[in-house]
């Protein structure tokens, strides 16, 4: 059926369905071209995926192996570090041992120590109570000596003014007796030659008996003691104290016969330190060097000796002070000499002796809690067993 259409017409219908149709077939074959490329690309990165997913696996193995080994070297680690700790504890624990026996050894030691200059001072302090003891009763049996001696001599002396009236009856007995023996002589020639004899006996007799009389010494008589040769030294200070001090510090001074003839100067209580710095900065006597103080209970009271010395005369000095027993305080000579510190501190922690002006009065051997004062003659142990 043309509808009435020209052939021109129908073959220019048929060149446009022939076009039409080549167009849609390329059209499709462009189509089938894309969907066959992109069925390649999607194959492609199927596969690259699937080869991603590969890689990232392995590299997820690789990383889980190289956390496993750090994991591990890290437990290694604190595997070492405990077993180091557990050597270094153990050595510790037996460093910590070691260290308890060396400290109980050293307070042994100390202890010992303790006890051991404890019963030095106690025989210190003893022989200084006996050496006092025995120098108070020398000076006393020396008095006694002095009084009786001068006793003595006085009863001599009386003795031998009453003799005078006998020496003169004895004269005239031996006139007597003399012109007798002449008498006899005259009338006995042939015993002339005995009598004179006799005659020269007993006057050799008188006169031995009268030379005994002379050299022998009264009865009862002491030989007079030599004085010290330090006794110039002593009166040289002295003079030196008198002259330069208004007050006069001291009660006594002596001689020390039982310790090397030591000139002891006996101080009053309130001068104690201003005697101590006169000898001290005093350019005659210059007393710079304390060697010892000590003190000492009498009962009665308390006593304090200090033994200064000279470099510049190369002389010493004791310095002796008494205090009250039951409220024991006296100035510290430790601002002078800084030797006085430990010693002031022993007489404070053994025997409650306080001084003023120490600058660290605390118990240097006793503990601090200890209770009352050992060298103290009525001392009592706060703890028994002790």
């Amino acid at each position: 059926m043309n509808d009435g259409k020209t052939p021109e017409e129908l073959a220019e219908e048929k060149r446009k369905a022939v076009e039409e149709a080549k167009r849609k077939a390329a059209a499709l074959r462009k189509k089938r071209e894309m969907e066959k490329n992109e069925s390649t690309e999607a194959d492609e990165k199927s596969t690259s995926s699937e080869e991603d997913v590969e890689l990232a696996k392995k590299k997820a193995v690789a990383a889980a192996k190289a956390k496993a080994a750090i994991l591990r070297k890290k437990r290694e680690m604190k595997k070492n570090e405990s077993t180091e700790a557990d050597e270094k504890s153990t050595s510790s624990e037996e460093d910590v041992e070691l260290a308890k026996k060396k400290a109980v050894a050293a307070a042994k030691a100390k202890a010992a120590a303790l006890r051991k200059q404890r019963e030095m001072k106690k025989n210190e302090s003893i022989e200084a109570d006996e050496k006092s003891t025995s120098s108070e009763e020398d000076v006393e049996l020396a008095k006694k000596k002095a009084v009786a001696a001068a006793k003595a001599k006085a009863a001599a002396l009386r003795k031998q003014r009453e003799s005078g009236v006998t020496d003169d009856k004895a004269k005239a007995a031996a006139a007597a007796k003399a012109a007798a023996l002449r008498k006899r002589e005259e009338s006995s020639g042939s015993d002339d030659e005995k009598a004179k004899a006799i005659a020269a006996a007993k006057a050799k007799a008188a006169a031995a008996a009268k030379a005994k009389t002379k050299t022998a010494k009264p009865e009862g008589q002491v030989e007079e003691e030599k004085p010290s040769q330090n006794q110039p030294v002593l009166d040289r200070y002295l003079q030196v104290i008198r002259e330069n001090l208004e007050e006069d510090p001291l009660e006594d001074a002596y001689i020390n016969r039982l310790a090397k003839d030591v000139p002891t100067l006996v101080v009053k209580k309130e001068g104690y330190l201003k005697l101590a710095q006169f000898l001290k900065y005093n350019e005659l006597l210059a007393f710079d060097y304390l060697s010892e103080t000590h003190g000492t209970d009498f009962e009665t009271h308390m006593e304090i000796y200090t033994h200064l010395y000279s470099y510049q005369n190369t002389q010493s000095v004791a310095l002796k002070v008494k205090i009250d027993r039951e409220k024991p305080v006296i100035d510290s000579l430790t601002p002078l000499f800084a030797g006085a510190n430990w010693p002031e501190r022993e007489g404070y922690d053994l025997l409650g002796i306080i001084f003023k002006g120490h600058p660290n009065l605390t118990r240097i051997m006793m503990p601090d809690d200890w209770v009352g004062h050992p060298l103290r003659k009525d001392y009592e142990p706060y703890d028994v067993e002790v």
